[in-house]
């Protein structure tokens, strides 16, 4: 089979990498434009594109996707299908080109968690279980017909970022057992029922700051929901704290809410209900750092309140 590949982040490279190592013809990686990182705003190239550059495959990086040059060279690929992971939102006159469909796969058990962040939301959530999905793309984003899930337990502490890398993996091997159910005409596409959908919108900053007010265990999901990126955060006076990682303590209520507990032998925040201990933590400015290695050189005494 002949495939055009989409994708941008870190997480499509192991589907595109199986892709390769099966053997399968990837004449053509799309992927978004470079943009200005860091503080010296040099350009570069998206995780996708440094990978198809280092296996001497040709990219595309359109700024439009209906462009009509941009279409007319992803036709001169004859691809059989087209894959995307974690790309843009395609329009028709794209996903409609070849002739064995455009499929997608997505970071959770459709159609739980349509949107952007569906790894996020499910550990925010206190989800369990999540999974992958492959499916045809159609024009409502991710509501298209199902060609195969794979099923994945939620650690009780794990992060998004360590979900992240199990289900890119998964969601590899998911995504060549579907290109060989189409290559031999047996992928059946399953309606999704869409009554039991949930929304997995884009995170953004002001989306992040912990509500003390809440009981432990749902601030710390939130925590390791959004570990490491774009991370929760709090107040300490003025002074932005980003939380990484956290665990539940077993305690009582015993004061108000944000108010540091224990800052020595352990670094304890009282919750709404319950209590949380820090375990890693950055000063805005700062370097990520361990709770202990972080006490001893930012003051904090018990009775201080994050907010």
């Amino acid at each position: 089979m002949r495939i055009v590949f989409m994708g941008t982040p870190e997480f499509a490279i192991p589907s595109l990498d199986i892709l390769l190592k099966n053997n399968l013809s990837v004449p053509c990686v799309v992927t978004v434009p470079d943009k200005p990182v860091g503080r010296g705003q040099q350009m570069a190239g998206s995780p996708v594109r440094c990978f198809a550059e280092d296996h001497d495959i040709e990219i595309l990086q359109p700024g439009d996707l209906r462009d009509q040059s941009f279409i007319s060279k992803l036709r001169s690929y004859r691809a059989d299908a087209f894959v995307v992971v974690a790309f843009r939102i395609l329009p028709p006159e794209v996903f409609t080109i070849p002739p064995k469909g455009t499929i997608n796969l997505h970071a959770s058990l459709l159609p739980k968690y349509r949107g952007a962040a569906p790894i996020n939301w499910a550990i925010i959530n206190g989800e369990r279980e999540t999974g992958v999905t492959t499916f045809f793309i159609e024009e409502n984003v991710d509501t298209g017909k199902i060609i195969l899930q794979a099923r994945l337990n939620i650690g009780e502490d794990e992060t998004a970022g360590e979900l992240h890398g199990r289900m890119a993996e998964l969601g590899a091997e998911i995504v060549l057992l579907s290109l060989r159910l189409i290559q031999d005409e047996k992928a059946i596409g399953h309606p999704q029922d869409s009554r039991l959908a949930s929304a997995a919108p884009k995170i953004f900053r002001n989306d992040c700051r912990i509500d003390w007010t809440k009981n432990a265990q749902q601030i710390h999901n939130f925590i390791r929901g959004l570990s490491p990126r774009p991370c929760a955060f709090t107040f300490d006076g003025k002074t932005q704290l980003k939380i990484f990682r956290s665990r539940l303590v077993p305690g009582p209520f015993k004061g108000t809410a944000g108010q540091v507990v224990e800052a020595d032998s352990r670094f304890l925040i009282q919750c709404g209900d319950g209590l949380l201990e820090i375990l890693e933590i950055q000063q805005e400015g700062k370097k990520k750092m361990r709770w202990d290695e972080f006490l001893r050189g930012y003051k904090i005494e018990p009775g201080q309140l994050f907010h």
